[in-house]
């Protein structure tokens, strides 16, 4: 999958949307001219009318805006590791069922975040699992959401090995703060950003940072690929173990699927 395709998808749910729009407008126009035949009732479609157009609107500028990616691309090939990526992209998609896309700077898709499906006696378990996958859908690693007297991440390899984890306490009048912990609990580093905006940086415990997340900067030969100027950028100091990463990157699921 590539960067197209992400815009392509957003464009047919604006399209699924508008044509949605339209059913509840031809029930009002049917219903009314077959029983009522009252013109005031008329105006009730118009809303349904609006949005439809709108979004058709939207179908059509994503569908273009995935056209011109695709002919972009056709000159760049190549892909890496996520978990050895110095920058990624992130993207939200929110569906039904929403999902994180993480994107190299070429264009190419590099791994996706899901929410993992309770079942059974699952149910009944407070918290929540997300699973990190590559380009190819294969498992990396998976995060649990726990909510005590604030928000604790705990994370796991594809194994399910306990690596380390994020705790964001709930301190009123105090400035947000994250910890990181490694697998036998000891602090290695904190997160602090803005509530304003994104713009979350990681340090570690000598004060220099190791990671980012910021929305509003991308560099500006990304554009032909990435035409939204604050699509949400992630980069890491490349001495960084892959472990590492992965503790660092439970700030996505807080980010997108937790809080905003």
């Amino acid at each position: 999958m590539r960067i197209h395709d992400f815009y392509r998808n957003e464009a047919l749910i604006s399209l699924n949307g508008s044509i949605a729009s339209l059913i509840p407008a031809c029930f009002i126009i049917v219903g009314n001219l077959s029983f009522l035949k009252n013109q005031e009732i008329m105006l009730l479609a118009i809303p349904f009318f609006v949005y439809s157009f709108i979004s058709f609107q939207f179908y059509l500028y994503k569908r273009n805006q995935s056209n011109s990616i695709s002919k972009q691309l056709i000159s760049r090939n190549g892909n890496g590791l996520l978990l050895d990526a110095q920058q990624l992209l992130v993207l939200h998609m929110n569906t039904t069922s929403s999902s994180l896309q993480l994107y190299f700077s070429n264009g190419f898709l590099a791994g996706s975040f899901e929410k993992v499906p309770k079942r059974g006696k699952e149910w009944r378990q407070p918290y929540k699992i997300y699973v990190l996958r590559s380009s190819e859908q294969f498992p990396l690693a998976f995060f649990v959401v726990k909510k005590q007297n604030g928000i604790k991440i705990e994370v796991y390899d594809q194994n399910k090995k306990y690596m380390g984890c994020m705790v964001k306490k709930n301190e009123p009048f105090k400035k947000d703060k994250k910890e990181l912990f490694n697998e036998t609990g000891e602090l290695i580093g904190m997160i602090e950003g803005s509530p304003g905006f994104m713009d979350e940086k990681m340090w570690n415990l000598h004060e220099k940072q190791e990671g980012r997340l910021r929305r509003g900067w991308m560099p500006l030969q990304w554009s032909a690929l990435f035409p939204n100027p604050n699509t949400p950028v992630l980069s890491f100091k490349v001495d960084l173990s892959q472990g590492d990463r992965l503790i660092r990157m439970s700030l996505l699921i807080n980010e997108f699927f937790l809080e905003r």
